[in-house]
């Protein structure tokens, strides 16, 4: 078994040397009679592309590309298939996530009583005693439209402690034994940056845990992963995203084992998709001491930015608002971190040049994290510094200008109109108008891009332009039509954007002589058909560095 050895990892990760350069090489193959969205302004359709090694080393009309082949050179009739650059999902969780699929039990159900069923399955192989961890919940794609609670989780298990956290990643809910584990009972106060759930006629606690207070029980739940589980779960998500023309992620919260889980997978072969990975605070010295920081790595797996956490959640609705939610007058959600706290946290990665990027939903949360940027160009101006806000989802004109200023990058959820249009009736027709803003932020020059946040929303782009494009969800409903894109916006926007959010845009992103051999077959011409019906075209083929991740 091989074991983790951190300072090794971490050491052994260089500065990477971005060059790119045009090959004389007679290409290793030839993708030609195509449809090809290149994303490259000054080249923006051609007819074939060719590539020797790892590089795009020729694109053009299919007579002169073709004229290029050698006698080895293996030549591909696309037969008018489209070609776009690989999409970049520039904020998901896959190493956790592939993880989870290999062992917890996947709560992706429609009814509560189907989780309970899944979770006594579980208890009939789990020793008594034992922990049993489920994922993918969510209380608005169920048919009873409640939270699970604890009294759902003692029928069905009550000598195992439960937990099953939220699709959107911030609260959990546990069964009572789990509670008692945890030493939280109805005399517990509410913890700072977060709420322990209460049912409303008594008082009692009601399994449901809101943000810091998971930190108890998250605690306790025993991390039994091995250095190969680690692998296999990156392994098996790099497949799973591939699938779906995914050829880069942002991994948006990794410490070292997920770091070197990337990178086992990729010295035997097994990565599908490139990574680039944002730190959490808790590994962050560890790495930082090591003489890492953001832009170390290779094409493959690289060090990011520093991750950090200002509020809630948009799909669990603790997201902090200016204003309260609809049909709850008292609630604006969370503030996890301060301004201050935050500050604090970002203050020395900032002055070693490292990028950062802090989880921020609601305009509340937003306004707090512009704040901590301003002040550390202040402290220390970087030219370019590109700032990230993670999710970044209810904006206003004032937001949108000093984010311009700071030339900061917001990632938001591109997914979420379409598969969590249940959830936007708690913040209304008028607040969306300013959520998922990416017509505001393309407006205003900004280079927003498209992420999933998986688990929390799905990581399919073609869901995710047409998400962008219709503004409408599964059911039909238009939510925010002012913030609708373009096709080619939304190609642009989970492309070349995503590459420029973690400083790879002269690598990646666009289909030029000279950049990774990053792309992807669609069946169907997204421009050219029903804009509903997007979500519905097939992915042939995805190609990473020159080389099929994925065939049909």
């Amino acid at each position: 078994m091989k074991k983790f050895n951190r300072r090794q990892f971490i050491g052994s990760i260089p500065a990477l040397a971005m060059v790119s350069c045009y090959t004389s090489q007679k290409p290793d193959i030839i993708l030609h009679n195509a449809n090809i969205i290149t994303v490259n302004p000054l080249q923006p359709k051609a007819e074939a592309i060719a590539i020797s090694g790892d590089k795009i080393v020729a694109i053009g009309n299919n007579d002169e590309i073709l004229n290029l082949a050698s006698g080895i050179t293996k030549k591909i009739d696309i037969d008018n298939k489209t070609i776009t650059p690989g999409f970049i999902d520039a904020h998901s969780h896959p190493a956790s996530s592939g993880r989870s699929h290999l062992r917890k039990v996947d709560c992706d159900l429609r009814s509560i009583e189907e989780i309970k069923n899944a979770i006594y399955e579980r208890t009939k192989i789990t020793p008594i005693g034992n922990w049993i961890s489920g994922f993918k919940y969510d209380d608005t794609k169920t048919r009873e439209k409640r939270f699970i609670n604890n009294k759902d989780l003692d029928e069905v298990s009550p000598e195992h402690p439960v937990i099953i956290t939220h699709r959107g990643g911030h609260t959990a809910y546990v069964n009572s034994l789990a509670l008692s584990l945890a030493k939280i009972d109805k005399n517990t106060s509410n913890p700072e940056g977060g709420q322990i759930g209460r049912y409303n006629e008594t008082g009692e606690l009601n399994g449901r845990l809101l943000e810091s207070a998971t930190y108890p029980v998250d605690r306790l739940v025993p991390n039994e992963f091995t250095r190969e589980d680690y692998q296999e779960g990156a392994k098996l998500i790099s497949e799973m995203m591939s699938k779906s023309g995914i050829t880069s992620v942002t991994d948006a919260g990794t410490g070292v084992k997920t770091l070197q889980s990337y990178q086992d997978a990729y010295d035997d072969g097994e990565l599908k998709t490139r990574i680039y990975c944002m730190i959490r605070g808790y590994a962050f010295d560890e790495i930082n001491s090591s003489g890492k920081k953001t832009g170390h790595g290779n094409n493959w797996v690289r060090v990011g930015a520093l991750k950090l956490v200002c509020d809630g959640s948009i799909s669990e609705r603790t997201a902090r608002l200016s204003e309260p939610y609809i049909g709850r007058p008292n609630d604006y959600g969370i503030i996890v971190n301060d301004e201050d706290q935050l500050y604090e946290q970002a203050i020395n990665a900032h002055l070693q040049d490292w990028q950062i990027g802090i989880h921020a939903n609601g305009d509340v949360g937003i306004d707090i994290s512009l704040r901590v940027f301003e002040r550390l160009q202040k402290e220390k101006y970087r030219k370019d510094a590109r700032f990230r806000l993670e999710h970044c989802t209810i904006i206003n004109n004032n937001l949108v200008q000093r984010i311009k200023a700071l030339n900061a990058i917001p990632n938001p959820f591109s997914t979420y109109v379409y598969f969590h249009g249940e959830k936007m009736k708690e913040y209304g027709k008028k607040r969306l108008e300013n959520m998922f803003a990416v017509r505001s932020f393309l407006d205003a020059g900004i280079n927003v891009t498209q992420t999933s946040d998986y688990p929390p929303g799905p990581y399919e782009p073609m869901m995710a332009i047409q998400s962008s494009v219709t503004r409408t969800d599964y059911n039909g409903e238009v939510w925010g039509p002012n913030q609708k894109i373009s096709v080619e916006e939304a190609i642009k926007v989970g492309t070349i954007n995503g590459a420029y959010a973690s400083y790879e845009e002269d690598i990646k992103g666009s289909l030029e002589i000279g950049k990774l051999a990053d792309l992807v077959i669609l069946e169907k011409d997204p421009r050219k058909i029903d804009p509903l019906s997007i979500i519905d075209i097939p992915i042939q083929r995805t190609m990473v560095g020159g080389n099929w991740s994925y065939e049909s």
